[in-house]
């Protein structure tokens, strides 16, 4: 009997000790504002955690932080303009975990009203190319000044600003230029902004691997030949997150690219490799697309190609030196060599759906010629 009780003792010692040591993955954060925040690393259903805005969830990269935030056990308030836009947010947290809310980025009540509970806020909105209601001006300047005065006004503690790779006020490209504006407005406000500026971004409904996949993906005025480093939009959400819980980060401009620079046609490559099918990309002069890209993107209502977009395949990639990168995180991006057959199976005919990637299957035919050579 007392052996018994001595073994139940041991055991509620034991569990005790166990929690203890996964109590130690948690910690108390005290905000600039004098909040104090329990951090839990143990799973979704935390009730500690920031309340964070996330502006462009519904975009590329919005899932990926929306989903981090909220299984950290954060309350994540979803601005949205569409509804049907926000569905696949529903089930990136716990019930009550992500709160949406209608707004209006010319609507300063609405901004307002996003933001005035929470303690951080993710600027994500951008657009590629400019439509009948919005400039490029009109989001990347304009919305985000309204966003970073009311992140003033309220008082919130941290300020996350995703911008763009060549953002700068003096680029010939229209995006670049606005997004360089966009990022002096954001520190003219608010000083302690992060700003994020990532490379193109691969991943579920990119604008890189799965446009060059696509038939309608026809024509190009450069040969394909800008250059950047293609960054994974998993790694970018990662780093977007431990911002949030590493106060260094507040102040400073990271550049976000992966590990290997490529130029528009080898990814190309690699896209046409992995589906198994030859992508025609007919070269255009630029004084001849531009201009009918212009006139197609004010036309239709639908989205070809913008002039903008033509002007930016002549502008490579420049990071900047004095920025911080994924290595200031611990963290290590991944090669777009790697997730090509991920996110590109679909593409596949019948015939090579079930065939494994592209580089599995150059590995293997490597191994039997050597194996054939051996024997020779």
């Amino acid at each position: 009997m007392v052996l018994a009780l001595f073994s139940r003792g041991a055991l509620r010692s034991s569990v005790a000790a166990g929690v203890s040591s996964k109590r130690s993955l948690s910690d108390v954060a005290i905000t600039r504002t004098g909040k104090t925040i329990l951090r839990t690393e143990g799973g979704r259903s935390s009730l500690g955690g920031h309340t964070a805005t996330v502006f462009g969830a519904t975009g590329q990269l919005g899932r990926y932080i929306v989903n981090r935030l909220a299984r950290q056990g954060c309350t994540v308030v979803v601005p949205f303009r569409e509804e049907m836009t926000k569905r696949h947010l529903k089930v990136t947290g716990d019930l009550g975990r992500v709160i949406f809310v209608e707004y209006d980025l010319r609507n300063t009540a609405s901004i307002e009203a996003s933001v005035r509970h929470s303690d951080v806020v993710y600027n994500l909105v951008g657009r590629d190319y400019p439509t009948k209601n919005f400039t490029l001006e009109d989001v990347h300047v304009e919305g985000t000044e309204r966003i970073a005065e009311a992140v003033a006004k309220y008082d919130v503690d941290r300020y996350i600003h995703v911008s763009s790779h060549n953002a700068n006020v003096n680029s010939p490209s229209e995006f670049f230029a606005t997004k360089g504006r966009g990022e002096l407005v954001a520190r003219n406000i608010f000083p302690e902004a992060t700003i994020v500026r990532p490379a193109p971004i691969f991943g579920f409904e990119d604008n890189l691997l799965l446009k060059l996949a696509s038939v309608l993906n026809l024509f190009t005025a450069n040969n394909m030949q800008e250059k950047f480093w293609p960054v994974h939009s998993i790694d970018v959400g990662a780093a977007l997150e431990k911002m949030l819980y590493d106060d260094s980060t507040a102040g400073k401009t990271f550049e976000l690219y992966g590990p290997k620079q490529y130029s528009l046609a080898e990814v190309a490559a690699l896209v046409d490799k992995e589906i198994y099918k030859k992508r025609r990309h007919i070269n255009v002069p630029k004084a001849i697309l531009k201009p009918v890209a212009k006139v197609l993107n004010d036309v239709l209502w639908w989205h070809t190609i913008s002039a903008d977009e033509v002007e930016r395949e002549f502008i490579d990639q420049v990071i900047d030196p004095e920025a911080s990168t994924f290595s200031d995180l611990g963290i290590e991006p991944g090669d777009i060599a790697n997730f090509t057959y991920h996110y590109l199976q679909g593409f596949r005919s019948s015939n090579y759906y079930d065939l494994p990637p592209a580089t599995e299957k150059e590995r293997k035919e490597d191994k039997k010629y050597i194996h054939v050579l051996d024997e020779l």
